[in-house]
C-alpha cells in the first residue's frame, strides 16, 4: 500500500516541464484576458502591388498578365492591378486562369484598370460609358478584383495625348458648354452606375488622370456631390500641374488606392523626381492602409525597371 501511494506522490510530483508549461498556459491566459492594442497606421506594413501597364506601355505585342503574376510573386510584390486593355480576352476560362494563377502565386488581384469617358455633351455616348463600365464591373467580379480604376474623361479638343502633356493636361472646352456642365455629366454617370458596383461588390475608384480630373479640386468635388461609399479614389502620384505633395495631401485622407509613379531610363511621356518616402509619410499622416501599386513608366527593360521600383516603394513604406 505505502509503496502504491509513493508511486502515485513520484507520478504527480511537479517537474520542470510541467511548471513551464502551467507558466506558459498562465501567460496565454493572461494575454487573451488583456485586450492588446491594434497597430497604429504609422505602423502598419503597407502592401504593394503592381500593375501589369508597367510592363507593356501599349506596345504593339501584349506583354501576358500570367507573366506579370509569376514576376510579380517573385519580386515579393503582394498583389497585381490588371489593365483591361492588356487582357489578352474576356472568356470566363481566361478569367478564372488569371485569378487561379495569381491565388497559387500567394498574390491578391487588386484593381481592374479601364478606359472611359462621361465628359461627352452625347447622351448616347455618354451611355456607352456607362454601359462599358458596368461590364467592367462583371469582369473584375468574376475575377474577384474589388475595384476598377474610374477617369472622368476629357473634352477630346486637344487630340494628341504628347499635345496635352504640353499643355499641362488642360484643354479648352468644346463650343457652347462649360466645365460645369462636365462636371454635371460626371456626377449623373457615376451615379447611374452605383447599384450595379453596389450589387457586385466592387468600388469605383476615380483618379486623377488628366482631363477633367486633372484639377484636384474638380475630382473632389465630384467624389463629394456623388457622396456614395461605392465610389472611391485612386491617388496618382504622378499627373499634377504644380506641387504634387501639396496635392496628395488634400486626396490622401479621402484614397481608398494609390498608383505609384516611377521612370526608370527616363519617362515615357515626361519623368518626375518623387520623393517617397515623403508620400508614405503623407499616406500614414492621413491614416492609409490600402495598396499602393507600381506604374513603372520608364523606358528602361521592364523586368528590371519594376524589380529596381519595387525596392524604392519598399524601402519607403517598409
Amino acid at each position: 500500500m505505502l509503496g502504491s501511494l509513493t508511486m502515485r506522490a513520484m507520478h504527480w510530483q511537479p517537474t520542470r516541464r510541467r511548471l513551464l508549461q502551467a507558466g506558459g498556459a498562465s501567460a496565454l491566459a493572461a494575454s487573451c484576458a488583456t485586450p492588446q492594442p491594434a497597430p497604429s497606421p504609422s505602423e502598419r506594413r503597407i502592401r504593394l502591388g503592381v500593375s501589369t501597364y508597367s510592363y507593356w506601355h501599349f506596345k504593339e505585342v501584349k506583354y501576358p498578365i500570367e507573366k506579370v503574376i509569376d514576376h510579380a510573386a517573385g519580386l515579393g510584390f503582394d498583389g497585381v492591378e490588371i489593365l483591361h486593355r492588356q487582357m489578352k480576352e474576356e472568356t470566363a476560362g481566361y478569367m478564372n486562369g488569371l485569378k487561379r494563377r495569381a491565388w497559387d502565386a500567394g498574390l491578391d488581384l487588386i484593381m481592374l484598370s479601364i478606359h472611359q469617358d462621361f465628359v461627352d455633351p452625347s447622351e448616347a455616348k455618354r451611355q456607352e460609358a456607362i454601359d462599358h463600365t458596368k461590364h467592367c464591373i462583371d469582369l473584375a467580379h468574376q475575377m474577384g478584383i474589388p475595384a476598377i480604376r474610374l477617369n472622368t474623361g476629357r473634352w477630346g479638343t486637344i487630340r494628341s495625348f504628347d499635345d496635352l502633356m504640353a499643355a499641362n493636361g488642360k484643354e479648352p472646352t468644346l463650343e457652347g458648354y462649360t466645365n460645369e456642365d462636365a462636371i454635371g455629366w460626371c456626377v449623373d454617370s457615376i451615379r447611374q452606375c452605383l447599384p450595379h458596383a453596389a450589387e457586385a461588390g466592387v468600388v469605383m475608384a476615380l483618379e486623377n488622370h488628366w482631363g477633367l480630373s486633372t484639377s484636384v479640386d474638380v475630382l473632389l468635388r465630384i467624389h463629394r456631390e456623388v457622396g456614395d461609399p461605392w465610389l472611391g479614389i485612386n491617388m496618382d502620384t504622378g499627373n499634377y500641374v504644380g506641387d504634387p505633395y501639396a496635392q496628395m495631401e488634400q486626396l490622401a485622407p479621402h484614397a481608398n488606392i494609390v498608383q505609384a509613379k516611377t521612370y526608370p531610363g527616363g519617362g515615357v511621356w515626361y519623368t518626375l523626381d518623387l520623393d517617397y518616402p515623403r508620400i508614405a509619410g503623407i499616406l500614414r499622416e492621413a491614416g492609409f492602409q490600402g495598396y499602393v501599386s507600381l506604374e513603372m513608366e520608364g523606358e528602361a527593360p521592364a523586368e528590371e525597371a519594376v524589380a529596381e521600383s519595387y525596392k524604392v516603394l519598399r524601402e519607403a513604406f517598409g
